[in-house]
């Protein structure tokens, strides 16, 4: 019993004890059929007396069951279960009575509350019902007082009132002569609107016709006054609209009002319009687009000026126009007077918004065109934000048009005015990215072909090709961000469908990004096809080496960063189709092919027409005994070890095959290093016909050269591509000439000296040896006396050279 004198009303305070909860919510799940895993339990009978549960349970049957089914021990067990489940509920019944004692001792308050309140309740409801009972009294003495006078009263009043409305019409003429003389022209529109329906009424009276023409005399000049202040061009508009409400008011023809009101208006906003087309420049809104701007201020500031001029006046004209002719009058609808009769057409409203519709698409269409003349000015491909920023206001301005005129086809246009300036603002972006890459092209093409001042290096082709490559990309991403503004969230027109989907899709990534990236592939292959004077090549073979890097480069990573730098800035919700990365970089990768295939071409050209000059050029027959390597041997090595640094700036260097160990000291015979040795010393003149056939069918069993193979990407194959086309050449070149002793020996001398140096630069040596071997024994089947040069004799002269 100590929890009774040490309650715990709160069960939510800290203190509470969880188990108490967990019981409560076990009971709940016991008196719904719930077991521990949430699922409904064993259904059990409710007829049942032995269930302690249920509705029929009978103590005595269940004892006698217990005794008969259980044992001693069982019976021990059930009551010891049976006394702590007494207990638990006693301490949950115990529990309930604390956890609601507040809540008892708060009713309780409550009830003693409301006892009082309804006391004072009653008290000032008998006031109020007996103060409500004298106020009926008096107000049935009041009534009964007055009730034999009420018809007499309002007899006087109707009286009194119909004289006071006959010495208003009595006063009528000289009350509007008053208002017409101080110019108090509503006024008086309103007294003769009031007494208009009576003095028609009774017009056949001859005191009221009197009261009545003079009344209509002083409205005519009235209504003459009005259309003077109406034509005089110095008036507000505000004066305009009074001017036009009080005609209307005086049964004036609407579409003549309408027609007047209309071209005031259109004069003011006239004068607008050549103030903007002079300061454009232009004399008439009809002439061609000029080629240079001649405007003074900026592209904000005109569209400022034609928003706040124009576009504010012309608001302010549709809202007048409308009040007066198409919505009401103040203190008489259109509808009204239409169906009393009062305006001689029918079908005003329609009438007035024809003419309205029309007015605006006139004056609208001539500041359009003003505002895309001054637009077309705008040819920078720098920062674009003010244009931005100018073609945000001015469609913001727009929107006030069809707040004042729904239907209107106004915005729409503008908004195509907005959508036809971003497009041209991309197409001068990628213009501006066309011209700005052919210039990088030309500053290359002159640095590489500058003469190089002493003391001073040059630019090696790699800082170059960087130079290039990011000055390129820094030019994309700088165009990107400017053309990014016309998607900006701050941006009004961003919220365009086209904006949203077209531009991103189709405007930017296809129209600005992927048609530069195909401008560049399809710039550096015209380099490819480009031909000098006397069919020589016009470009530098270095620009080829480079270019082609530079596409390669944009194949494995470029290519992909733009795009995917374009997607993220322009998340475009169109579904028209794209093109993919893996096409770009497919014709980069090809485009990068040709140029270093041309680049080999162009070099193994080179090579070769030295060495075609130096065969042909010299009488092989009658040459002196050679004591040294022919200088253009020399020059050949010196070429192909410059073109070897060059290529190694910019490629890796390749696989190369395992090489021989004695590939610099390797010799050749007068004949194909592949013939026998035994035919050699039995050289007769008889002879060269057996050789030519053992040469023929050896060559059925060799492996075939390939001179013009694709050329991989790095330096070994390269170098391999020249040095096979250079050595075809001079193949070709000894086959078309006949040799003597000594001009075979100089072929051999010149093969051996680039077979010390050829060898390294190639991917397998074999390919070296195998053309000079031919180089050899062609010259060897063309002399006229083949006499070999000792290999000692050929090695010392080669050291010294």
């Amino acid at each position: 019993m100590s929890a009774v004198t040490d309650p715990d009303p709160d069960p939510d305070s800290p203190g509470s004890d969880p188990a108490r909860k967990r019981r409560a919510h076990g009971m709940l799940k016991l008196y719904y059929g719930i077991n521990e895993e949430g699922k409904p339990g064993e259904k059990r009978d409710p007829l049942d007396p032995c269930d302690i549960n249920g509705a029929r349970f009978e103590p005595e049957v269940y004892l006698n069951k217990l005794r008969k089914d259980s044992s001693l021990a069982e019976l021990m067990d059930q009551e010891t279960g049976m006394v702590k489940q007494i207990r638990s509920l006693d301490s949950d019944m115990q529990t309930l009575v604390y956890e609601n004692y507040n809540k008892f001792i708060s009713a309780t308050d409550t009830i003693r509350k409301m006892k009082n309140d309804f006391k004072k309740m009653e008290d000032e409801m008998d006031c109020l019902a007996a103060n409500m009972a004298a106020i009926t009294e008096f107000s049935a003495r009041i009534s009964g007082t007055l009730q034999g006078q009420h018809q007499q009263i309002t007899k006087l009043s109707g009286v009194h009132t119909l004289l006071r409305k006959l010495q208003f019409l009595f006063e009528l003429p000289s009350r509007l002569n008053q208002c017409v003389a101080m110019e108090a022209f509503p006024q008086a529109v309103t007294y003769y609107t009031k007494a208009r329906s009576v003095l028609h009424q009774y017009q056949n009276m001859p005191s009221f016709q009197g009261i009545q023409n003079d009344c209509q005399n002083i409205m005519a000049q009235l209504a003459q006054k009005l259309r003077e202040k109406f034509s005089d061009g110095v008036s507000s508009s505000s004066e305009l609209s009074e001017c036009v409400e009080l005609l209307l008011r005086l049964d004036e023809p609407a579409e003549e009002l309408c027609d007047k009101f209309l071209s005031h208006a259109q004069s003011r906003l006239e004068e607008e319009l050549a103030g903007l087309e002079a300061e454009l420049g232009a004399g008439s809104h009809q002439q061609a687009p000029p080629t240079a701007s001649t405007s003074s201020t900026d592209i904000l500031e005109f569209i400022d000026k034609g928003c706040n001029n124009f576009v504010s006046s012309l608001c302010l004209v549709i809202a007048s126009y409308q009040e007066l002719f198409i919505t009401s009058v103040p203190g008489t609808s259109v509808s009204s007077r239409l169906q009393d009769g009062e305006l001689a057409s029918r079908d005003v409203p329609r009438m007035a918004s024809s003419k309205l519709v029309e007015f605006v698409d006139r004056l609208c269409g001539r500041y359009f065109s003003v505002v895309e003349l001054r637009i077309r000015e705008e040819k920078g491909v720098g920062d674009n934000s003010l244009l931005v920023r100018a073609l945000d206001r001015f469609h913001r301005r727009l929107q006030a048009v069809s707040k004042v005129l729904p239907g209107s086809g106004v915005p729409a246009r503008g908004t195509e005015i907005v959508v036809g300036a971003a497009r041209g603002r991309v197409r001068q972006y990628l213009a501006g990215l066309k011209s700005f890459y052919l210039d990088s092209l030309t500053d290359v093409r002159q640095a590489l072909s500058a003469p190089r001042l002493p003391g001073k290096e040059a630019p090696s082709l790699a800082e170059v090709l960087g130079g290039l490559s990011s000055a390129v990309l820094n030019q994309v991403k700088s165009v990107l961000a400017y053309v990014h503004l016309f998607t900006a969230k701050d941006v009004s027109f961003a919220s365009k469908p086209y904006f949203k989907g077209e531009f991103c899709s189709q405007g930017v990534r296809e129209g600005l990004v992927v048609s530069f990236i195909q401008f560049i592939c399809q710039s550096s292959q015209q380099f490819c096809e480009s031909v000098g004077e006397k069919g020589a090549p016009s470009t530098p073979p270095s620009l080829l080496l480079l270019l082609s890097r530079l596409c390669l480069d944009y194949e494995s990573s470029t290519i992909s960063y733009i795009l995917t730098l374009a997607d993220e800035q322009f998340l475009g919700q169109d579904q028209s189709p794209l093109t993919p990365v893996s096409v770009l970089c497919a014709q980069a990768r090809e485009v990068a092919q040709r140029l270093l295939n041309h680049y080999v071409k162009l070099q193994g050209l080179i090579v070769s027409q030295m060495l075609r000059k130096s065969v042909e050029t010299r009488d092989w027959i009658n040459t002196i005994e050679p004591r040294n390597v022919r200088a253009v041997m020399k020059r050949v090595v010196e070429d192909t070890t410059a073109i070897d640094v060059q290529v190694g700036l910019l490629y890796e260097e390749g696989v190369r095959k395992a090489q021989s160990s004695d590939s610099s000291k390797r010799t050749f015979s007068v004949y194909s290093s592949r013939q026998q040795p035994r035919y050699t010393p039995s050289y007769t003149p008889s002879a060269p016909m057996d050789t030519n056939l053992l040469s023929n069918i050896q060559k059925l069993f060799s492996e075939r050269i390939d001179i013009f193979s694709t050329v991989e990407f790095n330096k070994v194959s390269v170098l391999t591509g020249i040095i096979k086309i250079s050595l075809k050449t001079l193949l070709e070149c000894v086959r078309l000439r006949s040799f003597g002793r000594f001009g075979l020996q100089q072929i051999q001398v010149d093969c051996h000296y680039l077979q010390l140096y050829l060898w390294r630069f190639v991917s397998d040596e074999n390919v070296v040896h195998s053309l000079l071997d031919e180089i050899v024994g062609s010259a060897a089947h063309r002399c006229l006396d083949p006499a070999p040069m000792e290999q000692s004799v050929i090695e010392v002269i080669c050291e010294r050279g």
